[in-house]
């Protein structure tokens, strides 16, 4: 029988994560199967044949990504053509719906299987692209449990499989052995996360690096971790800090997100996957997200955002649990005075341990042995039929 072939293409760091463990669960099902696609090092590590980074695709913004259109649609084109070529038996397209979802459709079109793995929020803005994936998708894998229904209903097979970080994060983060590991001091701690994109850290830098120095003077007992996504990213941040907050030392660390959120007291955070991680820590967190200009005006002025929160703790509540700050309601002050709310406020900061556990042990379900199997049980029994 010859092997599986599985095209992914994953945006980010986030979305390469996700294909790693992917891919290390679906090789323990099918044994020699072969990946190809875009990938980041994780992917890579894991055995997938990399036709171009994962990087190229960490564009945000309505209008922002289009500076950068040209360059993503020759690389949806040649990836498109390399794919008919030589057809997998499935195509999985992690997150990076803009990329994806028209790849998608053109290889569905033709004959080929198409999985998405992590559901666009069009429950939140843009519901008109259900339409979209109706017509691209076979199978979408939701990360949360009201993405299954929202789909449902609108006559779109999908599969609520649970997230991979509630998977891998522990149920009770030991703060005082993150704060040994890191060498940072047993006292009130604030761990700052600007963001995994230079574009975001441009947004957002500035008021971020503010609030640490906001922060500093006020209580100058507190102390500053900062995990950096990539190396771009640290260099942005550095010299924001150097600019904004000369006179604070913040503990500058590369990668390790998670010990630092286990090692904090309360999180300062951009909007996006950080802010679950956050909430899987059990740690209250204050969340900003601001756009281009242009884009966050039509987002509020012409009713594109549906949802009423952002941030992924207040989403899975139901309510406002969080701070939640978006465009001009960003400035260090502001970041500052939220941060010191939530510091202070012991009684809140219990209950929100509580419902963050309680929403840990919903998404915790085995998330990437239940992708895998979800994507094998689309495919004819032939061609799987003979592997382990």
């Amino acid at each position: 029988m010859k092997p599986l072939r599985i095209a992914l293409v994953a945006g980010e760091i986030s979305g390469d994560q996700l294909g790693a463990q992917l891919i290390r669960e679906l090789r323990k099902r099918v044994g020699a199967a072969s990946f190809v696609g875009i990938a980041g090092p994780g992917m890579i590590a894991e055995g997938c044949e990399c036709w171009a980074r994962a990087e190229r695709l960490a564009v945000m913004g309505l209008f922002e990504v289009l500076r950068h259109l040209p360059g993503l649609l020759r690389l949806r084109s040649q990836l498109r053509q390399r794919l008919l070529a030589e057809p997998p038996d499935v195509f999985i397209g992690i997150d990076a719906p803009e990329f994806n979802l028209g790849l998608a459709q053109q290889l569905r079109s033709r004959g080929l299987r198409t999985v998405q793995y992590v559901s666009p929020q069009v429950w939140a803005w843009r519901g008109g692209r259900v339409r979209t994936i109706a017509r691209a998708e076979d199978l979408v894998l939701c990360l949360y449990p009201f993405e299954q229904q929202f789909y449902e209903q609108a006559g779109v097979r999908a599969e609520f499989v649970g997230h991979p970080l509630a998977d891998q994060i522990p149920l009770e983060p030991d703060q005082q052995a993150a704060r040994r590991q890191l060498a940072l001091e047993d006292r009130p701690t604030i761990a700052v996360l600007p963001g995994s994109r230079s574009g975001e850290v441009a947004r957002l830098g500035d008021d971020f690096a503010g609030a640490v120095g906001w922060l500093a003077a006020r209580r100058p007992q507190l102390q500053f971790v900062a995990p950096m996504a990539n190396r771009d990213v640290r260099a942005d941040f550095e010299a924001t800090l150097r600019l904004k907050a000369p006179q604070v030392a913040v503990r500058i660390i590369d990668g390790q997100a998670q010990l630092a959120l286990a090692a904090a007291d309360v999180v300062l955070v951009a909007s996006g996957t950080a802010t679950l991680e956050a909430t899987l820590s059990k740690r209250p967190m204050v969340v900003a997200y601001r756009l281009g200009r242009l884009t966050g005006w039509l987002l509020r002025h012409f009713g594109l955002m549906k949802a009423p929160f952002f941030s992924q703790p207040n989403l899975l509540a139901g309510r406002a649990v969080v701070p939640e700050l978006f465009q001009e309601q960003v400035t260090a002050e502001s970041l500052g005075s939220a941060l010191l709310a939530q510091l202070d406020n012991r009684e809140g900061r219990q209950a929100l341990e509580r419902l963050f556990t309680d929403i840990h042990l919903r998404l915790r379900r085995n998330a990437s042995a239940r992708a895998a199997e979800a994507i094998l049980n689309l495919l004819p029994p032939h061609a799987t039929a003979g592997q382990p």
